[in-house]
């Protein structure tokens, strides 16, 4: 792909003192790699919709299969995956287990980005 002069420096020319200062700032490479993991988890629609519904309530993976017109095996499976990267939690009243979403950040991060595209 041929590169457009807003893309490229017509002169290369290094500013070492902002490399350096930028260079010291940036994260570890390994918490590089837990956020770009984070923001994977968002990039599937179920998912997505399952954080839309628990915006809402707080509900069982009973309700959440109603909701969305899927299986249990299903919503379980991506509930397993919010889960482990911390978006929703659970809690257990008798028999059922009840979903919800694990801190405000994530209300946060759903809304902020439907503000976004949005607009």
């Amino acid at each position: 792909m041929k590169k457009t002069e807003a893309e490229c420096c017509e002169v290369t020319c290094v500013h070492d003192d902002i490399v350096r200062r930028i260079r010291t700032k940036m994260p570890e490479e390994e918490l590089l790699k837990e956020l770009a993991d984070f923001y994977k988890v968002f990039g599937d629609s179920t998912r997505i919709k399952i954080l839309c519904v628990l915006l809402k309530a707080e509900v069982c993976v009973c309700d959440l299969a109603e909701i969305l017109s899927m299986t249990q095996s299903a919503i379980s499976h991506q509930l397993r995956v919010l889960k482990q990267m911390k978006l929703v939690k659970n809690r257990r009243e008798g028999k059922t287990v009840y979903y919800s979403l694990a801190d405000d950040h994530i209300q946060t991060i759903i809304s902020q980005g439907m503000e976004h595209i949005t607009e």
